[in-house]
C-alpha cells in the first residue's frame, strides 16, 4: 500500500485526485497507476484502470489470475467491475469512498451473486494517511 500511496502523491503533480493503485502477483508489482482522468481527458483513467492496463500489457493477457490490487481508496462501480473482468484475486483498499465507493459504501458490486468471478477484499491498510491525502486535496479545491 505504501507504493500505491506514493503513486497517489504523484497524481498531485498533475492536479489529479490523489488515488494510486498497484497490481501484485507473486510478490512482484506487475502494474501501477494513478488517476489520469483530467490530464488525459479520459473518464476511464482511474488509478485502478491504469494499473490494470499496465499489468495486462506486461502479462500479455487481460486476465490477471492470482493477482491482487492495492488501491488508496474504495473503487467505484466501473473499477470494481473491471477487477471482476480481470479476474483479480483480492482487492486491498485503504479508505472508504462514501459518495461513489462500490465495494462497501454505495453499492456492494463484488457481492453480486450473479458474477462469474469473486474478488475478495480487505479494507484499512494505511487508512488514515490515504484518507487525509484525499481530504487535503479537496479542502484545497474549496
Amino acid at each position: 500500500m505504501r507504493e500505491a500511496y506514493r503513486l497517489a502523491v504523484e497524481a498531485l503533480k498533475y492536479d489529479e485526485v490523489p488515488v494510486g493503485a498497484i497490481v501484485v502477483r507473486k510478490n512482484q508489482i506487475i502494474g501501477s497507476g494513478f488517476n489520469k482522468t483530467r490530464s488525459s481527458g479520459d473518464p476511464t483513467a482511474h488509478a485502478e484502470i491504469v494499473a490494470l492496463r499496465d499489468a495486462a500489457s506486461r502479462a500479455g493477457n487481460y486476465r490477471l489470475p492470482y493477482a491482487d490490487i492495492f488501491v488508496t481508496i474504495e473503487p467505484c462501480t466501473m473499477c470494481a467491475g473491471a477487477l471482476v473482468h480481470a479476474r483479480i484475486r483480492k482487492l486491498y483498499f485503504a479508505t472508504p469512498e462514501p459518495r461513489s465507493g462500490a465495494v462497501i459504501s454505495t453499492a456492494q458490486v463484488l457481492d453480486n451473486q450473479s458474477l462469474n468471478h469473486r474478488v475478495t477484499f480487505e479494507q484499512g491498510l494505511c487508512e488514515n494517511e490515504c484518507a487525509q491525502l484525499i481530504r487535503d486535496f479537496f479542502a484545497a479545491k474549496r
